[in-house]
């Protein structure tokens, strides 16, 4: 895809690039604090799309310029439009598109500097996996302005436990960095300096492994969840079983054995 190079548009709202396997999609807008307005989720939607058609992605790093990661909704962009026709278009782009980062074939990480609020938390909260520098900081600010975080809501209430999404929701304050990773919205806080080294060293990491067995692993990941206990065990006894036929799992068992580096074949 010729809108993969590294080389970037530097005014573009999303840079993106693809580089041994990791593809990076940075939010652009630092002045307005990378807002998720239709446009940029709509073009977030399109790029996702083509990184997971040119096949050459393993792991998709979504980070951002400036001092916020994303302020979340454009807030300009829904006074100038508030016939409810638009609203409903713009808060359906959006979960399509939480949902459809959820289905990616490969792993998406947060990589989270300053603020992020409201849809910002959600997409934080949506992602597989999220590192936050030191100086990060979450919200779900919506009761402040008479308008409860519902579609945060869902991302939110799946990833940490109900208790503490409801104090979120209902209060809307500000959860410093080590709170997030406490109640389990992030993986782990690192120094602001290193966010972008140790995010790139995670994501190197599990791009080092197999693609067909991480495929896998994440498609199943999210369809069990929501499974009685019973039936999650028999999904993931029939997943496990074909997974052991595939190439990449024999291969995997014969260099265990054979106690050699594993070579790929997914």
């Amino acid at each position: 895809m010729a809108d993969l190079a590294p080389d970037h548009i530097l005014d573009e709202p999303l840079q993106v690039s693809t580089a041994e396997a990791v593809s990076r999609i940075t939010l652009n807008r630092p002045s307005q604090r990378n807002p998720l307005s239709l446009a940029v989720m709509e073009r977030l939607l399109e790029t996702l799309e083509g990184l997971e058609a040119a096949g050459e992605t393993r792991v998709l790093v979504i980070a951002s310029t400036g001092p916020a990661f994303c302020a979340g909704h454009d807030l300009s962009e829904i006074d100038a439009n508030p016939d409810e026709a638009f609203l409903q278009h713009l808060f359906t782009t959006c979960s399509t598109l939480m949902m459809r980062i959820q289905s990616l074939r490969f792993p998406v990480i947060a990589e989270v500097q300053g603020i992020a609020t409201a849809a910002g938390c959600q997409l934080v909260a949506t992602c597989d996996l999220a590192l936050a520098g030191s100086s990060a900081r979450f919200a779900t600010p919506g009761v402040n302005l008479g308008l409860f975080c519902s579609t945060p809501m869902v991302a939110l209430s799946r990833a940490v436990a109900p208790k503490h999404a409801m104090e979120m929701l209902l209060t809307g304050q500000v959860a410093d960095a080590p709170e997030a990773a406490r109640i389990g919205l992030i993986n782990r806080v690192v120094p602001d300096e290193a966010l972008r080294s140790e995010t790139d060293a995670l994501a190197a990491h599990i791009a080092g492994r197999s693609h067909g067995a991480i495929k896998i692993g994440k498609a199943a990941f999210y369809e069990q969840r929501p499974l009685p206990l019973k039936d999650a065990y028999a999904m993931t006894s029939q997943i496990m079983a074909e997974n052991m036929s595939q190439p990449d799992a024999q291969e995997g068992l014969c260099a265990f054995l054979e106690k050699r580096a594993p070579k790929w074949r997914e």
